[in-house]
């Protein structure tokens, strides 16, 4: 909870700060990533330098952190920053870390408010910056104890045992660890970060999805991005290009919080694209436990032959009793054609329901579920890169 006085002070300029936060936090970038060029060699994802959507990630949680100490000031933050500690985890970040950013984001503030950065003004968002790093902070060493690990214990050599084909720009690849420590268990819906070493010699990690799982294997599935500018989609591209059964690629402990729930509620699964990766882990899941949940499956892609896993998913359906699914397509197929339209579905009434794909659609989906009747609370979502979506009731 922030002290009285800092409130004060943090209510009266925090719309100028939000104004300038996209300056503070490209300044923060530039000078950090300047003097401590190590930092982007298997931490900072570059491509998402290069986009600026890091730093817009980073201006809009900060933002929505201080926006509820002042709403909402008796409630704990983990719902807002549970986004982040997974993250944070998957990546091995570690307590002094947060040390290292505090001096650059502050420097960041003073060279950009100039003489509006005054003693008072900084210390009433350094306060807010050390609530927001402490939840955090704490946060992941709850999720690292659960792993039995630190931050440079998350990370371990996998060997590629399969590779599959899903798509002409997609493919599946099962892991197997080359050591002979146990293996971690996932939740459905959970990811894992894989690290590789690019052309330059710099190592890059990113996110995928688990989209299974038995004994001592893990799957993951990549698609090969093309974006029109480098580095966007370079380790995905690198993968998917690259790897090959025997490969050793240096994975992360599972993490997120966008996991299958318990309990016998209907569950919505809406995906885009290859947002349907962490709903084949939650179908295959529902499939092994024989469970007699009612299911709406809801996918959205170009076209048959882009949509992955799509042979899987319907045997997953069929193998489900109380499951039901609708694709659509922008073109080709003979199902339903255009964007996602839940006005001739009918949405199960108590239903849980998951999104995983483009923001704009998920946005589009979430609202279309709100109109038939799902709980805000109850509609979770999964970002693909940097979470620009922080907020959103």
């Amino acid at each position: 909870m922030l002290s009285t006085e800092s409130a004060a002070t943090i209510r009266a300029t925090l719309p100028v700060v939000s104004e300038a936060l996209d300056p503070i936090t490209a300044r923060f970038y530039d000078t950090m990533l300047g003097d401590r060029p190590e930092l982007l060699d298997g931490m900072f994802n570059r491509g998402n330098q290069a986009s600026g959507e890091q730093r817009e990630a980073l201006a809009g949680s900060i933002a929505a952190f201080a926006t509820m100490l002042l709403e909402r000031p008796d409630e704990r933050p983990d719902a807002l920053l549970a986004r982040i500690a997974h993250k944070h985890v998957s990546l091995g970040i570690t307590e002094d870390q947060y040390v290292i950013v505090h001096k650059y984001l502050f420097a960041a503030i003073a060279d950009t408010l100039g003489d509006a950065a005054t003693p008072e003004v900084v210390g009433a968002w350094d306060e807010v910056y050390w609530l927001m790093a402490g939840a955090l902070i704490a946060m992941e060493a709850r999720l690292y104890a659960g792993h039995g690990r630190t931050g440079q214990e998350v990370w371990r050599p996998w060997r590629v045992a399969e590779r599959r084909e899903q798509t002409p720009d997609t493919v599946s690849l099962t892991l197997e660890p080359e050591d002979d420590e146990p293996v971690p268990a996932f939740v459905p819906g959970q990811y894992v970060s894989v690290r590789v070493r690019m052309p330059d010699g710099v190592r890059q990690a990113r996110q995928y999805s688990l989209t299974g799982g038995e004994g001592r294997r893990r799957r993951i599935t990549v698609k090969r991005l093309r974006a029109g500018a480098t580095p966007a989609g370079e380790v995905s591209t690198l993968l998917y290009d690259t790897a090959v059964t025997g490969d050793t690629v240096v994975v992360s402990v599972p993490a997120g919080d966008v996991t299958l729930s318990e309990g016998d509620h209907p569950l919505v699964m809406a995906s885009a694209g290859i947002g349907c990766t962490p709903m084949v882990a939650m179908l295959d899941r529902l499939v092994e436990r024989g469970s007699e949940r009612e299911v709406l499956v809801l996918h959205a892609d170009r076209g048959p032959g882009d949509h992955a896993h799509r042979d899987e998913v319907r045997d997953l359906v069929g193998a489900l009793p109380n499951a039901t699914s609708r694709v659509w397509y922008e073109a080709g197929g003979d199902d339903g054609r255009g964007r996602m339209d839940l006005g001739g579905v009918e949405v199960p009434e108590g239903a849980e329901a998951y999104l995983c794909g483009p923001l704009p659609f998920m946005r589009d989906v979430r609202s279309q579920l709100l109109r038939a009747g799902v709980p805000a609370r109850l509609v979770h979502y999964e970002v693909f890169g940097p979470d620009l979506w922080l907020g959103v009731d």
